[in-house]
């Protein structure tokens, strides 16, 4: 359906095609132009899609250009990873947000599938989560999910021999973590993980400090 309007006298018609004929001022059908009625859900289908292509373009350029040094240890044994380690420091997100007494347990269950199970404390009440672990071709590489298939990166950018501590970052700059295999850690250990950050390109200013006790 259209509508067909007469370029001489602006007479309206309404239908498939034009008339042959305009009844009021006789100009031909060639005289005619049409007004299709537009489908607006398929504009509006249309209008969100190119507005999330964009969207997740944006979104793609901003992670893959992150402004941080973020590559991983070259070799991580498992086994010794696992166990408990206290959160000393980390980046704010919104999943911890004004949590303190943070931990992260990993353990490997008996059909080989590996979990963290995150804890802390927040308006005096403990809370916890479980996630899955998943391994990558790069050893220093986790993929972490705590919510159905969607998974992050958990790089492990720095870890002491004896694995006592760790320096862990995300897939871009917003991410970072000082872990530790105890509540607390010399300063000159400190400093010399602050140190490897800041080498990395990371904005160690905005690290918070977790209040954090032998539990």
């Amino acid at each position: 359906m259209g509508k067909w309007t007469c370029k001489q006298c602006g007479y309206t018609h309404y239908g498939d095609e034009a008339p042959d004929r305009c009844p009021q001022c006789g100009a031909t059908k060639s005289q005619f132009y049409c007004e299709r009625k537009r489908n607006w859900s398929v504009y509006c289908v249309l209008i969100c899609a190119i507005i999330i292509t964009i969207f997740c373009f944006a979104f793609c350029s901003c992670r893959t250009s992150a402004k941080v040094n973020n590559s991983a240890v070259y070799s991580l044994e498992l086994n010794r990873y696992m166990g408990q380690w206290y959160e000393l420091a980390r980046f704010d997100h919104r999943f911890e947000r004004d949590m303190t007494y943070c931990t992260a347990t990993y353990s490997i269950d008996d059909d080989g599938t590996i979990k963290v199970i995150n804890q802390g404390k927040k308006d005096g009440k403990w809370k916890s989560s479980e996630g899955k672990v998943k391994l990558t071709k790069e050893p220093g590489v986790l993929r972490v999910s705590f919510w159905g298939p969607f998974y992050s990166d958990y790089r492990i950018l720095m870890l002491a021999p004896d694995y006592s501590y760790a320096l862990v970052g995300g897939s871009d700059e917003d991410y970072l973590w000082i872990l530790s295999r105890t509540a607390t850690l010399c300063d000159n250990t400190l400093n010399d993980i602050v140190f490897e950050a800041q080498r990395r390109g990371y904005n160690t200013d905005n690290l918070i400090w977790v209040e954090q006790s032998s539990m």
